[in-house]
């Protein structure tokens, strides 16, 4: 026990910190809240024996056997080193009678009121981050509604302060008994407490300060010879004119060209424009300079000019597939079989379950070699369909089969092989229902598509 309180008091002289520096230290008045135990037995077993051999024996209250409870407290500071706390204490616990008192120790626990009244006499003022006190005082208790007592307080205590003059307050209360049904008995508690108002402002009174001397005579000067004086020239060291204030005509897009001469005053441009950026009479983005069509809106990777039609067929040479060739856009910008030679693709058909093409499709194929006469430099896509008897599995091969068997015939008929590329997709791309017995034959294709 000496050793804590030897403790106590050497943390508070060394964990000293500086705060800031109001006339006064004095508390002002504040609430708390606090979290306590109350130790019912140590302390009449001290009494009974003494400090060293509770101690020693280790007859100090486990904490299980203490009781907590919460109290709410009242600071005010008397002076710098006295504050006054009032606290107000309750708890649930099994009031420890005395044999003497004639009432029997209580078995329930009943609800104890505590109410105490101290003077916390400080070792060091608020100023500092950490304060030892000792606390004495007295106290009065209410159990069960029923009982009362009286009790002295004597304990040490320390503040840590948290600034704001907020505070944590830890405390180590003995409470001897002084009436008859008062139990000698401890509390142990840390609580947390705040000043009830906002502290006034401090009043600081500013001495002024003495006038300024009287300015020296000034002499009026031009430094930069424009026949403005210094005191009316915004800019004094750059010889300008009267009309903007002594300084010089100015240039606000900064492209060496005088506001006065410049078109563009808000805006980088060139002398051979009068100040003005190059125009971009199409408004493109493509300045006239670099323009090749500086009248038609463009792009910039044809030097301003519009996306080419080298065939003039109303489909530009990114969207046409045949850009040489003038074709439909319908069938983007090649050739139509369909339309240009009435060659119609559902009169190619093939012996059901093979790749045999009938006599009637190698009449309607002759307008496809025509084609690929007229149009030397086109390509031709066939690709094959089947309808869905059997599984994709045959069918897949047998529609390559079909598109082979197309470009077999036509590359007999003198239409070279690399010119003729094939597909096969199977029953996968109906056009037809395949539950009837023509729609299954529509199924039955080859599709094709020109493309240069």
């Amino acid at each position: 026990m000496k050793k804590f309180l030897f403790s106590l008091i050497v943390v508070g002289l060394a964990a000293s910190a500086v705060a800031q520096t109001p006339t006064s230290y004095k508390k002002r008045s504040s609430l708390g809240i606090a979290f306590f135990l109350n130790d019912m037995f140590t302390a009449e077993r001290i009494s009974k024996t003494s400090l060293s051999n509770v101690l020693q024996n280790k007859q100090w209250t486990k904490t299980t056997e203490m009781t907590p409870g919460l109290s709410i407290q009242y600071f005010e500071g008397l002076g710098e080193h006295v504050d006054f706390m009032g606290t107000l204490s309750g708890t649930f616990s099994k009031y420890p009678f005395y044999g003497k008192s004639g009432v029997a120790p209580s078995l329930r626990t009943l609800f104890l009121l505590e109410a105490d009244a101290n003077l916390n006499l400080k070792l060091l003022t608020d100023k500092y981050t950490v304060v030892p006190y000792i606390t004495l005082g007295v106290g009065a208790s209410m159990y069960a509604g029923t009982y009362f007592a009286a009790q002295g307080n004597t304990g040490l205590g320390l503040q840590f302060n948290l600034g704001n003059e907020t505070f944590i307050n830890t405390q180590l209360l003995f409470r001897p008994a002084i009436s008859g049904l008062a139990v000698n008995h401890m509390a142990y508690s840390i609580g947390l407490a705040s000043p009830l108002k906002d502290k006034k402002p401090e009043v600081v009174l500013v001495t002024p300060p003495p006038p300024p001397p009287a300015p020296a005579p000034v002499v009026e000067k031009d430094t930069d010879g424009d026949g403005i004086l210094d005191k009316d020239d915004k800019c004094p060291t750059v010889a300008g004119i009267a009309k903007y204030k002594g300084c010089p005509v100015p240039d606000t897009d900064g492209d060496g060209i005088n506001d006065e001469n410049d078109k563009c005053p808000t805006v980088k441009g060139l002398a051979k424009y009068q100040g003005c950026p190059i125009p971009d009479t199409d408004k493109d983005g493509v300045n006239d300079e670099e323009d090749k069509c500086p009248t038609v809106p463009g792009l910039a990777r044809y030097q301003g000019c519009p996306i080419p039609d080298t065939d003039g067929d109303g489909v530009n040479d990114e969207e046409d597939k045949c850009p040489t060739i003038k074709g439909t856009r319908e069938n983007n910008g090649c050739p139509e079989l369909k339309t240009q030679y009435k060659f119609d693709n559902k009169k190619v058909l093939f012996i059901s379950g093979s790749a045999v093409l009938t006599k009637g499709s190698k009449v309607e194929l002759a307008k496809v070699i025509k084609a690929m006469t007229d149009y030397p430099t086109i390509k031709l896509y066939v690709d094959g369909h089947t309808d869905n008897t059997g599984s994709d599995k045959i069918n897949t091969p047998l529609s390559l089969k079909r598109a082979n068997a197309v470009k077999a015939y036509l590359f007999s008929k003198k239409v070279n092989a690399d010119r003729l590329l094939t597909n096969g997709f199977g029953s996968t791309k109906p056009i037809a229902d395949n539950k009837t017995v023509k729609g299954k034959t529509e199924n039955r294709r080859v599709e094709f598509r020109i493309q240069e």
